[in-house]
């Protein structure tokens, strides 16, 4: 199978392009930058910005599949260049792939697709979009999403993962910004620390793409369709983000705030922002506040079925890897995060 990765720089697409070619399929990337790490394993890196319509149709050339894993992440940001990159850059994928002829399309979504404010708890694909979000980045990946599941036909069979949290060693996104607020002694438990979470371990989550790759055909189960991913089983976010950071050597969190107190803060750091510090990004917003206090775990029944998903690493497994990596050379942590690269997966 040849396969085309967008965002293949990043911490999933480098994940997903490395499964790929150690199973033996011929793997291209695409991304905004050059990527070491990724053309050290003899894997071919495209440059090229998912906003280029004809770059993008260059890259997908003559592939089976194409994993779009590209985008903008982010609790802050311009708006459009959020529309711009998620749900532009999406478009022009898929009129690349109907150009050419793919036949498969695996969307990487996000779970906050579906996450309005309130406490969303083990529900299924079932659950509707939210009438209003809190942030453009889930705005514009459910805008992505309806794209990409309404373009599933004869020709081109489509289907979106949601990964939830996505973590693990190399990471350069979430545990790096948890241990740098503890470091700074920024960090401020949100809520009453009780909230359950979904979280993904990276190698569970490049398994999931490629399974649903394998799986994904018109008329298959799987096509049109979107999918939760996760650990299978939620953690008690505060006490999991404590053990870490704990490893870490880092000061434990101590102090707290109710969700009530960090969402009116949110508000007021956003109208601020947006005014005395445009280009920055507010310590504190409405989704972010939200992201902490509340719970997020869903039912992962349907992968499991349709997609033939398991969780191979264990949360437990994951974390002894994680902290493995914390109590190593500190040298080689920061390599690995560095090479992972600055495109969002």
């Amino acid at each position: 199978m040849k396969a085309l990765v967008t965002g293949g720089g990043g911490f999933l697409g480098s994940a997903i392009a490395r499964r790929l070619q150690e199973r033996g399929d011929d793997v291209v990337v695409f991304g905004r930058n050059r990527y070491p790490h990724i053309e050290r394993l003899g894997i071919k890196c495209i440059r090229g910005d998912l906003r280029d319509a004809e770059a993008v149709r260059a890259a997908v050339g003559e592939v089976d599949v194409v994993f779009h894993a590209g985008g903008l992440t982010g609790i802050w940001g311009p708006r459009r260049l959020f529309w711009d990159i998620n749900v532009g850059g999406t478009r022009h994928v898929l009129e690349a792939c109907r150009q050419a002829g793919v036949g498969k399309l695996v969307y990487t979504s996000s779970p906050s697709v579906v996450f309005g404010e309130d406490d969303l708890c083990g529900v299924d694909e079932s659950v509707p979009y939210p009438e209003r979000y809190l942030a453009v980045y889930p705005e514009t990946k459910a805008a992505a999403e309806r794209e990409v599941l309404g373009a599933n036909s004869d020709d081109l069979a489509t289907v979106a993962l949601r990964p939830h949290l996505i973590w693990g060693p190399g990471d350069p996104h979430l545990i790096p910004r948890v241990l740098d607020r503890a470091r700074e002694g920024k960090l401020v438990q949100v809520g009453d620390g009780h909230n359950l979470v979904d979280i993904i371990y990276i190698d569970n989550a490049a398994e999931a793409h490629v399974l649903a790759a394998d799986a994904l055909a018109p008329h298959s189960a799987c096509s049109g369709r979107a999918y939760f991913i996760s650990q299978g089983e939620p953690v008690a976010l505060w006490p999991w983000l404590s053990r870490i950071i704990e490893a870490a050597d880092l000061p434990a969190v101590k102090r707290a705030v109710s969700y009530k107190t960090a969402r009116r803060m949110g508000w007021v750091c956003e109208c601020l922002y947006r005014v005395l510090r445009p280009g920055h990004e507010p310590p504190m917003t409405r989704f972010l506040a939200a992201q902490l206090a509340k719970s997020h775990y869903f039912n992962i029944e349907a992968a499991r079925r349709d997609l033939a998903y398991t969780p191979r690493v264990s949360t437990e497994e994951g974390v002894r890897r994680l902290i493995g990596e914390l109590k190593g050379s500190e040298s080689e942590g920061v390599s690995a995060v560095a090479e992972s690269g600055g495109e969002p997966s």
